[in-house]
């Protein structure tokens, strides 16, 4: 299966679910706007969503796929089945000495580390609280379903693992859904929504395990021990799992910062929804495929596949996000007064900062992008240390640059903070690489890159005369079904624009399409890799 065949089976999971997660964030609008439960629900989620993204996808993509793809190549079926069930009886005991720690500590964790601004908010500070504790235990599924889902990729069966997550959206849905048609009052909404994620990582856990099972591989429970396997897997999670959260670290120092402002963690988590659509759909999927990609060409030492593989990945997230990304910084306020200007969502406040911060992050995307397709570089090498380094630079630039900006700009500051360290994390990523030898020069993807550049910036200058030609069709006044079709409207227009500008160019070609779409593993040679 080619590279890009490999990334659209995942992407289509993801955006379904991402797509999900739109209908999930326009009911919660609705619901909640940007008041104090909708303040108290996102920060509250998370902190259980980070520590999801910190110690099970970032850390077992990063540790555990390379090892069990070793597993499978050097000792088969039997192998894999006996390492995963060491790193199962490890994780799940850690898991749940962590939740019963965490549960415990939650009120002193909500006023220190999560909203310490919530602390002096009559109410506020006790339902967040409420709500963590409630929610928190769905760490435990989600770490686990995330192991499977490394096997799952692993073992090249990409899709159940993608579309696991939809099913949080599915679950939450429902809720609102419930909510709306019983008239819950906002606190209600808010326990009901706690109670349903923590039903979504029970049902998302279920489906990667019945996968994994029809893989061939049915995993028992086996007493805590530290193997060789299992600590040298923990030698390489800690520091996978803070560069592979790195976005999430960031957000949590973000949200605990907006905490002092009424209304920023809620305006954060808006319009950090919107830009996770091309985030998700093309960096996680890039991510997931590129690792096991990677690590078995160079397992093979096919250092010439390597090399291949990485130019074509970026060649893949560029071609793809940097339209996007222009698109977002030129049409935020007609995206955020489509997606949720109804109901409890105020148009004169709530509308214009989260458009301003869904703009900033615009920014940001290509180099949110580009730190997924660049850390697999070193993953697959078994080395973490280094993006870890990078991770921790990039986390000290997030908190001075926001704690700076913060008091002047509000949570927009925050937005900047967030995309300046992005592209400090991926320049520095993308330089070692090139230092060390582990990025193969590629000629025409350098050529291409300012290409594809121009091509965006004519599409965002063409939509930026657009959306003030269609001012009154865009605006607050408008029907809502006229509102959709002229923002629909303008994205097909611009993304046929940018297209044909790309082509026209030479900043994508036909043969560039063939090469991506239709290119199968070339057979393990040990040629070295081309000049760096």
């Amino acid at each position: 299966m080619s590279l890009v065949k490999k990334f659209a089976t995942v992407a289509s999971g993801t955006l379904m679910s991402r797509a999900l997660g739109f209908g999930r964030e326009m009911l919660m609008a609705a619901a909640l706007g940007t008041g104090p439960v909708a303040d108290a629900f996102n920060a509250a989620f998370q902190f259980p969503n980070t520590f999801r993204r910190l110690f099970a996808e970032g850390a077992f993509n990063a540790a555990f796929v390379p090892l069990f793809a070793k597993e499978i190549e050097t000792h088969g079926t039997d192998g894999a089945k006996r390492f995963s069930e060491e790193v199962f009886g490890v994780l799940f005991t850690a898991l749940l000495a962590l939740t019963i720690a965490m549960e415990l500590a939650m009120p002193l964790i909500v006023r220190y580390l999560v909203a310490p601004g919530f602390a002096d908010t009559p109410g506020k500070f006790e339902t967040t609280v409420t709500l963590a504790t409630i929610m928190f235990p769905y760490l435990i599924c989600m770490s686990l379903a995330a192991m499977m889902a490394g096997m799952l990729n692993s073992l090249r069966r990409y899709f159940a693992a993608a579309i696991a997550p939809a099913f949080l959206n599915i679950i939450l849905i429902s809720v609102l859904g419930y909510a709306w048609y019983h008239g819950l009052d906002a606190h209600a909404v808010g326990f009901a929504l706690s109670w349903g994620v923590l039903a979504a990582g029970v049902v998302q856990l279920a489906i990667v395990w019945v996968a994994v099972r029809n893989a061939g591989i049915s995993i028992g429970f086996r007493r805590p021990k530290m193997t060789p396997n299992v600590r040298r897997l923990l030698i390489l999670a800690l520091p996978a799992a803070i560069t592979g959260g790195i976005t999430q670290i960031n957000q949590l120092i973000g949200t605990a910062i907006a905490s002092a402002q009424d209304s920023a963690v809620s305006s954060l988590a808006y319009a950090d929804r919107v830009y996770q659509l091309p985030l998700g759909v093309v960096g996680v999927a890039v991510a997931i495929v590129l690792l096991p990609e990677l690590s078995r060409a160079l397992k093979s030492g096919n250092l010439i596949e390597a090399a291949n593989l990485q130019n074509r990945s970026v060649e893949f997230t560029l071609f793809m996000t940097l339209p996007a990304a222009a698109a977002l910084w030129v049409m935020s306020e007609p995206i955020v007064r489509l997606v949720y200007e109804r109901g409890a969502f105020a148009a004169n406040h709530s509308t214009p900062v989260v458009a301003a911060i869904l703009a900033i992050f615009g920014l940001g995307l290509p180099a949110f992008v580009l730190i997924k397709a660049f850390t697999p570089g070193y993953f697959a090498r078994e080395d973490t240390r280094t993006p870890m380094i990078f991770a921790a630079i990039s986390v000290a630039v997030n908190v001075a640059t926001a704690l700076t900006l913060f008091p002047r700009m509000g949570a927009p500051g925050i937005a900047v903070a967030s995309a300046v360290a992005g592209w400090v994390n991926a320049l520095m990523l993308l330089a070692v690489l090139i230092r060390r030898g582990h990025w193969g020069r590629d000629v025409p993807l350098l050529k291409r890159i300012p290409r594809l550049v121009l091509s965006a910036v004519v599409m965002g200058v063409a939509l930026y005369f657009a959306e003030h030609y269609f001012a009154v069709r865009l605006g607050p006044g408008s029907p809502l079904v006229i509102k959709a079709t002229t923002v629909l409207a303008l994205v097909a227009g611009g993304a046929t624009l940018y297209f044909v500008t790309a082509f026209v160019t030479g900043g994508a070609d036909f043969s560039m399409i063939r090469r991506n779409v239709g290119r199968r593993g070339s057979p393990a040679t040990k040629e070295q890799s081309p000049d760096p």
